[in-house]
């Protein structure tokens, strides 16, 4: 039986991401959403089949391809976590999203702009299935915000964002972007991942697409693949028909994983972006260290930004070396003993990574001091990864 709430107690966040998407329909008194696995579903009779077929399948069983219970919650609850949100999808890869939510709203002859300081697998998007389409990519400084206005043209039909950059984590005005987009009639869509709807409701700041790949925080185990896109209102159509004729869909084991790992996903939020914020800091005090791009510190390409619209900060961010060379900075990582040498992030795992983004800018130049470092921290003891680092620092120095 479902407990009744108090209107006058506003639900947080902390409450939200505990309770969303566990409808009693599909819990049937079970604290987690079971593992609904299916491809045919049966029908009592034709009659039935065909009344089915007519009705709206996106919360009823139709077809194992349009989902389960198990893949309902986990979009549910992400729905719930955006307020003003209409609905989500789900996708097998953050990439995967992305894709989808673009071909959802663009056409052959149409142009999207994206930031320059984009994750690279949506640049090779632009740059490879929508060229060959015939849709034009326009990449664009992050940093322009509201001159992003002046940089419309007549096929623009989508602006892209991400905020922050994932290499190089220049915070967008997106508020600003979004206004100059719908005074043109404009579709905006934010890869969110970074800080996810708790740090930054990016529904609720007017953004009509908001992707996450939940591989990161959602999941937060770094063993799933999944992404997900929040529609904004009226927007939802568009991207189920998107969705549903490219065959896109994720098991429900996937889902279930998801489900789980949100549940726990603002403790471990709030934990990694204090540890990171702690580690950044030090590391910026730091001779070795030319630079700190972390979006929470002042110094960051549109910290201001940062402090007017985000919650908090996350645990994922970047470092510069002073001088050196590359042979030192692989002799840093590849000596660390609490952190992993992989990509991906938002696990609850510390990971290091080698960084170029100089390779992948086309309007703006990236230069920097000396290598870089991409950190993603876990939930190691803080002192722990520093003294780590501090080691690898000395093994950086020593290579010259």
């Amino acid at each position: 039986m479902t407990k009744p709430r108090d209107p006058a107690a506003p639900i947080t966040d902390a409450t939200r991401v505990v309770q969303a998407g566990r409808r009693e329909e599909w819990t049937q008194g079970i604290v987690n959403p079971p593992v609904w696995r299916a491809s045919t579903i049966l029908y009592d009779d034709v009659a039935d089949l065909r009344a089915n077929a007519r009705r709206d399948t996106t919360h009823r069983l139709f077809y194992g391809r349009r989902g389960t219970p198990t893949q309902w919650s986990l979009a549910d609850a992400l729905t719930e976590l955006e307020p003003g949100a209409e609905g989500t999808l789900l996708y097998p890869s953050g990439v995967a999203a992305i894709a989808t939510a673009l071909l959802a709203v663009l056409s052959p002859g149409d142009e999207v702009m994206i930031p320059d300081s984009a994750y690279d697998p949506t640049r090779s998007i632009g740059n490879g299935i929508l060229k060959r389409m015939g849709i034009a990519t326009r990449f664009y400084d992050p940093l322009v915000g509201a001159g992003i206005a002046d940089l419309i043209g007549p096929a623009t039909r989508a602006i892209f964002m991400e905020s922050p950059g994932s290499l190089t984590f220049e915070v967008q005005d997106v508020p600003a972007i979004v206004a100059a987009a719908k005074a043109r009639g404009i579709v905006t869509l934010l890869d969110n991942t970074w800080a996810t709807p708790l740090l930054f409701p990016a529904i609720a700041r007017g953004v009509d697409y908001t992707i996450l790949a939940c591989t990161k925080y959602v999941v937060g185990h770094s063993d799933v693949m999944l992404g997900s896109v929040t529609a904004g209102p009226g927007r939802f159509e568009a991207l189920r028909s998107a969705t549903y004729q490219l065959g896109q869909c994720v098991s429900p084991d996937d889902a279930w994983l998801g489900s789980r790992g949100l549940r726990t996903m603002k403790l471990r939020l709030d934990e990694q972006g204090r540890s990171a914020l702690a580690i950044a800091e030090w590391l910026k005090r730091r001779p070795e260290v030319a630079r700190v791009l972390h979006p929470a510190m002042p110094d960051c390409p549109g910290h201001e930004v940062f402090a007017r619209d985000f919650a908090g900060p996350a645990g994922l961010f970047s470092v510069v070396l002073r001088g050196g060379s590359d042979a030192g900075r692989v002799a840093m990582i590849d000596g660390l003993a609490h952190f992993g040498i992989g990509y991906s992030w938002g696990g609850y795992e510390s990971l290091a990574l080698p960084i170029d983004p100089q390779h992948y800018r086309t309007v703006t130049q990236w230069k920097a001091e000396g290598p870089m470092i991409r950190l993603q921290i876990g939930l190691e003891d803080t002192n722990n990864l520093i003294a780590d680092l501090e080691a690898g620092l000395a093994r950086f120095t020593a290579a010259g």
